[in-house]
């Protein structure tokens, strides 16, 4: 599904279904040098049980056109833009890495504006201050490829992933390297990975955004996770009013490596009024 917003094509992946502004709605948002595709097992799923699914390309990333975000703020109003645009007025948000602290501020944003409602805030692998090394950083910009391998490497905790996600015998680190890539060459005019890196390492608002939600809020964090540890999550968990924690067996790449824990986590969460 494409949406128009500021003035390009925004694409939006349905899980299958077609979009209804009336039914409830949720959002996904992806981290850095990711698409839509990393949720395919969690929005096929709510998509055919009675959710209204929006798994969103950033902007400047995979089928979207327009200008890739220059801060978590710039990428939370691309969001709220979004649901305006698809005559959405009321939400739950679901980010990952990157698109958690992009999630985490859209819903701030939309509480202090009072439009779109956001009833339900997950973040998956999230962490704050999200910190990027400043060896990582200067590899992205450097030699971006060399650091899709490192981020390859500390984003996996298993070889295969569970036969729910992507089949029998898949290899993680082959199909998550080769999306990093895709991404990466789909934007000649952008370094993807080095402004993602930058936008996460940057953010400063993270418990002051969490301290202003009224919604609950759901962390869903990989134990085995070396991109953002679950300790390094427990700021915001403090600073949440109604928090929800699972902890599942996997790296950074949760939603390949435990992806019936995300999608058992998320669904109930969403059912919960």
């Amino acid at each position: 599904m494409m949406i128009k917003v500021r003035g390009a094509d925004a694409y939006a992946y349905t899980g299958g279904r077609p979009f209804d502004p009336a039914r409830p709605t949720v959002v996904f948002v992806h981290g850095v040098l990711n698409d839509h595709s990393v949720w395919i097992l969690q929005t096929r799923y709510l998509a055919h049980h009675g959710w209204n699914v929006l798994a969103v390309d950033q902007p400047g990333h995979g089928r979207s056109g327009g200008v890739p975000p220059s801060s978590v703020e710039d990428g939370a109003d691309w969001v709220l833009e979004l649901l305006a645009a698809a005559g959405v007025g009321r939400a739950a948000l679901v980010g990952h890495s990157l698109g958690s602290l992009i999630a985490l501020e859209a819903a701030s944003r939309a509480q202090a504006r009072g439009a779109p409602a956001i009833s339900h805030l997950a973040l998956v692998g999230t962490a704050y201050p999200m910190r990027v090394s400043e060896a990582l950083l200067k590899t992205s910009l450097e030699q971006p490829l060399k650091a899709i391998d490192m981020v390859d490497t500390f984003s996996h905790s298993t070889l295969a992933p569970p036969p729910s996600a992507l089949g029998p015998g898949t290899w993680l680190y082959g199909s998550s390297r080769a999306l990093l890539r895709r991404v990466l060459a789909g934007n000649r005019k952008v370094n993807l990975l080095h402004q993602g890196f930058s936008i996460c390492d940057r953010y400063a608002n993270g418990e002051a955004a969490m301290k202003s939600l009224a919604c609950p809020v759901l962390f869903v964090l990989g134990a085995a996770d070396q991109m953002t540890a679950p300790k390094a999550a427990q700021s915001l968990v403090a600073a949440a009013a109604r928090p929800q924690v699972t902890t599942l067996a996997a790296g950074h790449d949760l939603m390949l490596e435990a992806p019936d824990g995300v999608l058992l986590a998320l669904r109930n969460f969403l059912a919960a009024a």
